[in-house]
């Protein structure tokens, strides 16, 4: 494995202030006494730089913020030492809260639709995008676009990175992801339901997902689509084949934050020169790990490094047309 490192850049159009809470159940028109509150700073992007962060990588987390909110998330990143570039913007950065169940176990996650940008808001985030691409081995967009950025902005984000020779990582869902892949990316990181979505299908067999993830590589969509299927493990569709890995048995508590971690990890270990194999194992082993964290915290280093020791051998299989 090479020990250059190839730089990484996140982008987040739709950060949010993380909220985290227990209350015994949650009863309509009651007063819920609450547990112990929680916060972390949140948003696709943002957390794959935070994953990258924890192993030692290196990354630059480009977001739009503003308001009381978006100062406090500023600071916990600073407190943490993720590397930034803050874009700021009238409207104030959205809160998202978890509340977990304690008698049930149950959770509720409410993600708000965050404030809307400008024109010359979203423009210079894209601006900003532009100008550390061409610096860049992988631009990584994760995230819901907030009101007030067109469905094409990821499209837009592509053609920096291709422009630039960036590897340009996607995880979205909706027209973004549609408009996006149009343009073709390196690799997308759906669910099995923004695949279904994508696709129109439902998705409920084990041969449908993996044939709708082959057809966004045989369309040249993606070069690489990593399904992640929770419980049921991940598959990585490639122009070689597929992949597959299954996740380890852990007590989970909460799976906010396992999709990001999950491609955090991948990109910073094909960024350290790993190839997908290793990125995979890692991956699966990272989401897991942020699995057995509760609420909206990630995972800890030595859970993922102690789980990805004990992963199965990767199982593999022709690629579909």
């Amino acid at each position: 494995m090479s020990s250059v490192r190839r730089p990484i850049v996140t982008l987040t159009m739709n950060p949010a202030l993380d909220l985290s809470t227990s209350t015994g159940r949650v009863v309509s028109e009651h007063k819920l006494r609450c547990g112990p509150t929680r916060l972390d700073p949140g948003g696709g992007g943002i957390n794959v730089s935070r994953v990258i962060h924890l192993f030692g990588g290196e990354s630059l987390a480009i977001y739009a913020v503003g308001g009381l909110t978006g100062a406090a998330l500023r600071h916990m990143l600073d407190v943490e030492g993720v590397s930034s570039r803050a874009v700021p913007i009238s409207g104030t950065t959205r809160q998202s809260f978890t509340v977990d169940e304690s008698d049930t176990g149950a959770q509720f996650r409410f993600v708000l639709q965050g404030p809307e940008l400008t024109e010359p808001e979203w423009k210079a985030c894209l601006a900003a995008v532009t100008q550390t691409a061409v610096h860049a081995g992988y631009l990584v967009a994760s995230g819901s676009l907030p009101p007030g950025v067109p469905e094409d902005f990821y499209a837009r984000v592509a053609r920096v990175a291709r422009d630039s020779g960036a590897r340009f990582v996607l995880d979205a869902s909706g027209a973004p992801l549609r408009e996006a892949l149009q343009e073709g990316v390196y690799l997308v990181k759906p669910s099995r339901r923004e695949l279904g979505e994508l696709v129109g299908a439902r998705l409920d067999t084990d041969e449908s997902q993996v044939d709708a993830a082959c057809g966004l590589v045989a369309a040249g969509s993606a070069e690489l689509v990593a399904l992640t299927r929770g419980a049921e493990g991940a598959v990585l569709a490639s122009a070689a084949g597929v992949a597959r890995l299954s996740v380890p048995t852990v007590r989970v508590l909460s799976t906010v934050g396992a999709g990001d971690s999950f491609l955090g990890a991948f990109v910073l270990r094909l960024s350290e020169g790993g190839d997908t194999d290793a990125a995979l194992r890692f991956a699966v082993a990272t989401g897991s790990a942020t699995t057995m964290t509760p609420a909206t915290d990630l995972c800890r280093r030595e859970d993922a490094e102690a789980l990805e020791t004990t992963l199965p051998p990767i199982t593999r299989q022709p690629g579909r047309t």
